[in-house]
């Protein structure tokens, strides 16, 4: 049997609640939890501050060991003690209550020497020196006082929340179930008085404990007395409702500082999205003074550079994301852009599970419905609001609200969105990234989950995050690829459509002619204007064209050379892509050549041995080929015209991936015409066309498998004559047909995070354009799937020899 000693109990409570909202949080909840109709009222009674209490209590403790001459002793004691009730007396505030303030200097000036001031001032700073939180909420009787209230760890509520949840709710009845969550109170300070009632109760029940008490290292939780009384009788006969106050305050706590956690700790408790009517009600108060707590000013999020709203449905037959974007300004002259994106099961399967299976696929369906927005602000571009006022207020407030907050059931998740807080990798990510920086402060958002929808997302015991789990994985990721990947690709692609770009080269040339052509004109009429003894005027005229063509002849240089450059660039990712396959090829071949050649060590050489050397010779057979297609892909490779037969381009494709293709279990057949298809191309281009279909091929049909134990992996490739087409075609997890142009794009990719490059479907489309055809998706989709299967690679007539 376990033994708990008293220590463990400050463990659970001041040391395991990190901050002192998270501890206002949780006793806020229990009020709510209560069905407190008047919500939860929280009210600093601070006639002393913590800072000056200290202080005093300091210079009283280093006077009296300061006494050195005994015969002098009294007097210089009774002058130390009339010092300190003069000092104490001049710090008091008086914003605390004449009778509060009466209270204290009472207490203080009943002290006769500097020991008992000590006491008194102990005393006084605990009783008077309070925070108190109540609510009208169902209150507790005597024996739940008892039996729950000082059971740490009551499984009551958790019980009744998997209950819920078991029998299909949608909305858990508390908000806690830990059963921890009341010890949270001892992070504020060290002392305690309870005073509850259910309505049906004449009298209040009492509960007063002293916190230090379980600091002994000795004690054992049963050795500390802590026992509830009946207390006074109410003063309203069906009043119910509990009330915490909190002495001994371990924190300084100053009107300045309760105002400023009303403007941002309080103000984000409870989602700032909400109604303000519809709000949960929270009343904070300064020595009686009502502390406003501010709502967010809707007008900000409609005057938002950009938006994202979308939502993760788990119920039903498969889970499905929804996310809208929309592009007001970017900071450059563009329509409002609207782009709308829908993930279905096969597409989240290949995104948050993958081939790796890190992430189970039970837990897309389990982490539950979720729905989240956000909106976007480009701080350059913020400018004043009529309603909030100039551009540096309007700043400041976007900058008050700034992070994608979490929510679960309209109350605030920690430490999600701080400003210490990148939850979602945004920083990291923008610091990485060229372009468009999407960091955390640029956001104001939030996201809503519920304990009913979402019961694999639970909280850490500190209130610290949600605990790492599958679903908590799965939520994660979501969100990141929406506002990491979607977002930005989204931004990427409005800049590329409307961002106003430089001429092209033949624009820039043909306009450099024509200013050359008026120059030389303008030049030829000054020379018969401008009198002979003026002739050093038109040299110099002379000698600034002379140097203006020059420059433009440069200008025209660079211009080609940044071309060639940006060409080279995305030649290079290409064969680096390639690289990266090839590499993990050869790395395959080469372990499967010294398993065969180990196998060989002390053996004779009969069948077995040549068996081995067989298996030897396919994997090294697969090696050249794969370098032999390496070579292709080179930019000396890729930038040379050849002729070559596209069927057995293909032919030494199928072979080189041949083991691959035995790995895998994959069926490739290929069907080509009978004539053979020469071509006079670039055939590295047309190598890495295909590569970049083959390795998309294998990842999908690969994940299918996984899950399909009757399921067999096939690609076709056809080759048609007359213009010289290739179909390609898999039947793997397929294409939603909403995506049918954005797999083009740059860094679009579903593929699990560590395979994930988005670039080789854009490259091999760069590449077919560069050889004067097209790659397309078929837009006939697959009955079975109703998903598209099959890429296109149509080729100009003009290439094929006869």
């Amino acid at each position: 049997m376990f033994k708990v000693t008293a220590r463990t109990v400050l463990e659970l409570g001041a040391e395991l609640i990190s901050s002192d909202i998270i501890a206002f949080y949780e006793l806020i909840k229990n009020a709510f939890d209560a069905n407190s109709k008047s919500g939860a009222d929280i009210r600093f009674n601070i006639v002393l501050r913590r800072n000056e209490y200290l202080r005093v209590r300091t210079r009283a403790l280093t006077g009296i060991a300061d006494e050195a001459q005994k015969a002098t002793k009294r007097r210089l004691e009774n002058e130390l003690l009339a010092e300190l009730k003069g000092a104490l007396s001049s710090h008091l505030d008086i914003s605390a209550g004449i009778d509060t303030v009466a209270a204290f200097q009472k207490l203080i000036s009943s002290a006769e020497d500097v020991p008992s001031f000590i006491d008194k001032l102990d005393e006084a700073y605990r009783s008077l020196n309070v925070i108190e939180i109540s609510d009208t909420g169902s209150g507790m009787s005597m024996s739940e006082l008892t039996n729950n209230y000082l059971t740490i760890g009551t499984p009551s509520r958790k019980l009744e929340v998997d209950r819920v949840i078991a029998a299909g709710g949608k909305k858990a009845p508390y908000l806690g179930e830990k059963g921890i969550g009341r010890l949270s109170v001892m992070r504020l300070g060290d002392w305690l008085r309870l005073e509850t009632a259910r309505s049906e109760d004449a009298y209040l029940n009492i509960l007063e404990i002293d916190w230090r008490l379980f600091d002994d290292l000795n004690a054992m939780v049963e050795d500390v007395p802590v026992e509830p009384k009946r207390g006074a009788r109410k003063e309203a006969a069906q009043w119910s409702g509990t009330r915490l106050t909190v002495g001994d305050l371990a924190e300084d706590w100053t009107e300045r500082r309760v105002r400023a956690a009303a403007d941002y700790d309080f103000a984000r408790l409870t989602d700032p999205f909400v109604d303000p009517k519809s709000k949960p009600r929270i009343a904070l108060y300064w020595n009686g003074s009502r502390v406003a707590i501010p709502w967010m000013d809707r007008t900000l999020t409609e005057h938002a550079h950009a938006v994202f709203k979308g939502k993760y449905v788990s119920e039903g037959k498969e889970p499905t994301l929804q996310v809208r974007m929309e592009a007001f300004n970017l900071g450059f002259k563009h329509p409002h852009e609207v782009d709308t994106v829908t993930l279905t099961l096969p597409d989240l399967e290949g995104l948050l599970s993958g081939t790796s299976q890190e992430v189970p696929l039970s837990a897309l369906f389990t982490v539950g419905s979720f729905e989240f927005e956000a909106y976007w602000y480009n701080r350059r571009y913020l400018v004043g609001i009529d309603t909030i006022g100039n551009q540096r207020a309007v700043r400041e407030l976007q900058k008050k609200w700034s992070g994608i907050l979490l929510f679960r059931d309209g109350f605030r998740v920690f430490p999600y969105g701080d400003d210490e807080d990148d939850w979602l990798g945004l920083d990291r990510k923008a610091l990485g990234r060229p372009g468009y920086v999407l960091n955390k402060a640029q956001f104001v958002g939030h996201v809503q989950i519920s304990r009913g929808r979402n019961p694999g997302l639970v909280d850490q015991t500190n209130r610290e995050g949600l605990r790492s789990t599958p679903e908590q994985q799965v939520f994660i990721a979501v969100l990141q690829h929406v506002v990491r990947d979607m977002l930005w690709d989204f931004f990427r692609d409005v800049d590329q459509r409307h961002r106003k770009l430089p001429l092209d080269l033949g624009d820039v040339k043909a306009e450099i002619n024509r200013l050359e052509t008026r120059a030389k004109s303008a030049l030829s009429r000054v020379r018969k204007l401008v009198p002979k003894d003026e002739v050093e005027v038109v040299e110099d005229l002379q000698h600034a064209f002379t140097e203006f063509h020059d420059l433009s002849t440069k200008a025209q240089q660079r211009i080609e050379e940044v071309e060639a450059d940006s060409r080279q660039m995305v030649q290079m990712a290409g064969v680096g892509l390639m690289v990266e396959v090839v590499a993990h090829e050869l790395a395959r071949a080469s372990e499967s050549a010294l398993e065969a050649l180990e196998a060989l060590r002390g053996k004779e050489m009969p069948a077995e041995v040549r068996s081995r050397l067989e298996t030897l010779r396919a994997e090294m057979k697969s090696v050249s080929k794969r370098l032999r297609v390496l070579d292709q892909l080179s930019v000396s490779g890729r930038q040379r015209s050849e002729i070559f037969d596209l069927g057995e381009l293909v032919d030494d494709l199928k072979e080189g991936h041949a083991p691959q293709f035995r790995r895998h279990n994959i069926m490739l057949t290929v069907d080509k015409p009978s004539d053979p298809l020469r071509l006079r191309a670039v055939k590295g281009m047309v190598v890495q066309i295909l590569e970049n279909l083959l390795s998309n091929s294998i990842y999908w049909t690969q994940l299918r498998a996984g899950r399909e134990s009757r399921y067999v992996p096939t690609i076709t490739i056809r080759i048609e004559m007359n213009p010289p087409t290739i179909y390609f075609r898999d039947n793997g997890r397929g294409i939603s047909p909403e995506h049918r142009e954005k797999i083009f794009r740059p860094f679009w990719s579903l593929k699990e995070k560590s395979k994930r490059r988005g670039l080789g479907l854009f490259i091999a489309r760069e590449n077919a354009t560069y050889l004067g055809g097209r790659l397309t998706l078929s837009d006939s989709a697959d009955e079975q799937t109703e998903r598209l299967h099959e890429f296109v690679l149509e080729l100009p007539e003009g290439l094929a020899v006869k």
